[in-house]
């Protein structure tokens, strides 16, 4: 794998850590902020909505710009923003503090993505987006629990001003790392929005929609489950979130592979699996050693899910990727702030800490329908020109099993 994608991890660290510590941190922010936990939920949400407004919107913008120097502006934007929600001086201005921060993360791994498939060899391109989400996922091993302890003892203003910091050092790695990208390899954004015409992209980004929220119904309220439903005390939060971000990692780890052999049959196989863990976690919830294995596995199955179906669009737009790429993490972070949302309605509504989960299964269950019809209504088995253009170093071997 290319040394460029280790600058690229170091980004999805900054961005996953910024992503996710929200959750552990809502409790502080609440509390902090005069508001209610399902109230300071709408941070996540808030969030969420940046990406899915900022992936289509500044990779449209962005369309004529040189790939490096495009990633480089975006992570610029990511660390303002950081920066804008450390120096918030009330909930309103936090908001809009995360919703700044949130605009660059869809382009970002948009762009990211098909630089990082670019440089892998032949039918290893799975392998190397999956690896550039593995910074997504160390920061939930490492990142999130340690900024969400900064924010619990210095507090949560710290943890935002830490990871602009990080965002700098982000920038540094990939102005040095990364290599400049062929003009050939830039698509006007016509050309990109007519990938998104295509009915297999279409459904694929459906999937993301329905099959990803379930997990965000039940991590938006990890922190407070892990003291309301878990039994366990404060300090416990980031063992918790750490033991989560440690199944993300194996996820991931499994997925690029997979995703290389058999796209579908992953994607299937992962969403069932997290409609399962879904399912049970409400019933061992109480059973704090149950608890934590269903939390490892939750992020186990749940992020196995990110590599099949980035690559299914991908693969499915075929020489238009940036814009469909971009528009999964639109889809992503749709599922992000609808999980949020039902999950916060069903513990507004009484149902207890752990009903999100229940809410979550069902989603899931429709993101795996979905999944099954686009697989069954898919007739194309041309080869993606994201696989043929692989890296020319690379002897050309076989074509990615989309199927």
């Amino acid at each position: 794998m290319p040394l460029a994608l280790l600058a690229l991890a170091v980004s999805a660290f900054g961005i996953g850590t910024t992503e996710f510590v929200m959750m552990g941190l809502l409790p502080d922010v609440a509390d902090d902020l005069g508001t209610s936990v399902p109230t300071a939920g709408y941070l996540v949400s808030a969030y969420a909505i940046g990406v899915v407004v900022g992936a289509p919107l500044l990779t449209a913008v962005g369309s004529r710009i040189p790939r490096k120097r495009m990633l480089l502006l975006l992570m610029a934007l990511f660390t303002v923003g950081n920066l804008a929600s450390a120096l918030a001086p009330d909930f309103g201005w936090l908001i809009a503090g995360r919703l700044l921060a949130g605009l660059p993360h869809g382009a970002f791994f948009g762009v990211g993505a098909v630089v990082a498939t670019r440089l892998a060899a032949e039918g290893r391109q799975a392998r190397a987006v999956a690896t550039m989400f593995l910074g997504l996922t160390i920061a939930n091993v490492v990142g999130v629990p340690a900024a969400t302890l900064l924010g619990q003892h210095l507090g949560w203003r710290a943890t935002f001003l830490v990871v602009a910091a990080i965002g700098l050092c982000a920038m540094a790695a990939l102005a040095r790392l990364v290599p400049r990208i062929p003009a050939e390899a830039h698509r006007h954004v016509r050309h990109e929005l007519r990938a998104l015409r295509n009915r297999q992209v279409l459904l694929g980004l459906l999937t993301a929609v329905f099959g990803f929220a379930g997990v965000f119904a039940v991590y938006s309220y990890l922190s407070a489950m892990t003291t309301e439903a878990m039994g366990f005390g404060e300090s416990s939060v980031t063992l918790v979130l750490a033991l989560f971000g440690i199944g993300m990692t194996l996820g991931a780890l499994a997925a690029g592979p997979l995703t290389d052999r058999a796209l579908r049959p992953t994607l299937y196989g992962s969403l069932s699996a997290l409609a399962v863990v879904l399912l049970a976690f409400p019933f061992v919830a109480q059973v704090q050693w149950a608890a934590l294995v269903v939390v490892v596995l939750l992020g186990g199955v749940g992020f196995m899910t990110t590599t099949p179906l980035q690559m299914l669009v991908m693969n499915k737009a075929k020489d238009a990727p940036t814009l469909a790429s971009a528009s999964n993490h639109s889809a992503f972070n749709l599922a992000n702030a609808g999980g949020a949302w039902l999950g916060g309605m069903a513990i507004a509504a009484g149902w207890g800490w752990t009903s999100p989960a229940l809410v979550g299964a069902a989603l899931t269950v429709a993101g795996l329908a979905i999944a099954v019809t686009a697989g069954v209504l898919d007739r194309d088995r041309t080869p993606s020109r994201i696989v043929a253009r692989a890296a020319t170093t690379a002897p050309r071997k076989s074509e990615a099993d989309v199927h």
